[in-house]
């Protein structure tokens, strides 16, 4: 991409664009399956979840490695979580979500490239990004960071068109409208366990949204 000057206020105001964002995503992973499904459904499995961690630059595998280290060194003391979460190495949390994440996705994505649903996958990813909007709105900040520099640019009136989007999309796979408890159960275990939301915590929600949705349409397939 080219150099684009850009401040702070337009790095949060990007965050609107979340759920657009997805698509891309959501095509790099389709686009990795078609590749290998010729071969092997694993194959295309492989190629599908290596498209995905390149295209996202591994960022929201990172937040939920994070947030399971933070979560897990915060049980008797949450005033340790925010320590955790700014702390750049990992621990066996966070090494046993991200495993157990790369695995489930795998195993999914063969399931879809067998049974023909790859092509839900922008929808998915799309759809997957609406919760970060959601939680800003809804939760207050952990910390100075990423997270809380979104708290100030977004409006349930930016949120409301990628509702509508949702809802249509939910029309032509039902499994999409999973999502909505999907956030809200996410909001309430980030409040109780961590007390707000962060850019980690935003990474790991989505992350988790879109493993309950592959998950679901799976089984639906």
């Amino acid at each position: 991409m080219p150099d684009v000057r850009a401040d702070a206020a337009d790095f949060a105001a990007a965050m609107r664009w979340f759920p657009l964002a997805g698509l891309p995503v959501g095509l790099a992973i389709w686009g990795g399956i078609w590749a290998g499904l010729p071969v092997d459904p694993w194959l295309a499995a492989l190629f599908g979840m290596a498209g995905w961690v390149a295209v996202t630059g591994g960022l929201h595998l990172d937040g939920l490695g994070d947030v399971a280290d933070a979560a897990g060194a915060g049980h008797k003391d949450k005033r340790r979580i925010s320590d955790v979460l700014a702390d750049p190495h990992i621990g066996s949390f966070g090494v046993v979500a991200i495993t157990l994440q790369l695995a489930a996705k795998l195993v999914f994505l063969s399931l879809l490239a067998q049974r023909g649903g790859a092509w839900a996958l922008p929808a998915i990813a799309c759809i997957s990004r609406i919760g970060p909007l959601v939680w800003t709105l809804t939760l207050p900040s952990l910390h100075a960071g990423m997270g809380s520099r979104f708290a100030g640019a977004i409006r349930w009136r930016h949120v409301a068109p990628w509702c509508a989007i949702g809802a249509l999309a939910a029309w032509f796979v039902p499994v999409l409208a999973l999502a909505v408890p999907v956030f809200w159960l996410w909001r309430a275990w980030v409040r109780s366990r961590l007390g707000g939301i962060s850019g980690d915590s935003h990474g790991a929600g989505i992350e988790v949204t879109e493993t309950v949705l592959l998950l679901a349409w799976v089984a639906l397939l």
